[in-house]
């Protein structure tokens, strides 16, 4: 697993950003479409992708779901599925993922911890060293090890 630091990749993901939450509006004007994941957290370190959270209503999420792969997304089978949470992946060569999630659910975690990492830069060194460290590991282990992590971020006050 390779990582990159964060003026490696960050502007380059701004404007990508910026390109698919036009699209994504377009499709789903009423929905809260917003940058999260390392990209979105300054001096955060990456695996370089984009990671875009899309608030809807729970009724709509199904539809929002279908709409969004319009744009050349498809629904990523190696991960949660719920009826509030739908994570999409890129079909294209854009390294881009979507986190479909139903407002107030608990799955706006992902607003809560970009913002508390924004909040905090001790927080952001942690979870960079995490990440360095984990240069080599398997997807899964890395994984394991980057929930810990979050899990931890979200129950602090």
């Amino acid at each position: 697993m390779k990582f990159y630091r964060a003026e490696q990749y960050q502007a380059s993901c701004k404007e990508l950003f910026l390109h698919y939450r036009r699209e994504i509006q377009k499709l789903l004007p009423e929905a809260s479409v917003e940058h999260v994941g390392a990209s979105s957290i300054p001096m955060a370190v990456s695996k370089g992708d984009l990671d875009i959270f899309i608030g809807v209503k729970a009724i709509e999420l199904e539809n929002a779901v279908q709409l969004l792969i319009t744009l050349g997304f498809q629904e990523k089978v190696d991960t949660l599925r719920t009826s509030e949470l739908c994570m999409l992946e890129s079909t294209s060569n854009d390294n881009v993922a979507l986190q479909v999630v139903a407002n107030g659910s608990e799955f706006e975690c992902f607003l809560a911890f970009r913002d508390k990492l924004r909040a905090n830069p001790s927080l952001v060194q942690q979870y960079n060293e995490l990440k360095m460290s984990c240069k080599g590991l398997p997807q899964e282990k890395y994984r394991k090890k980057k929930s810990v992590f979050v899990e931890h971020v979200l129950a602090q006050e």
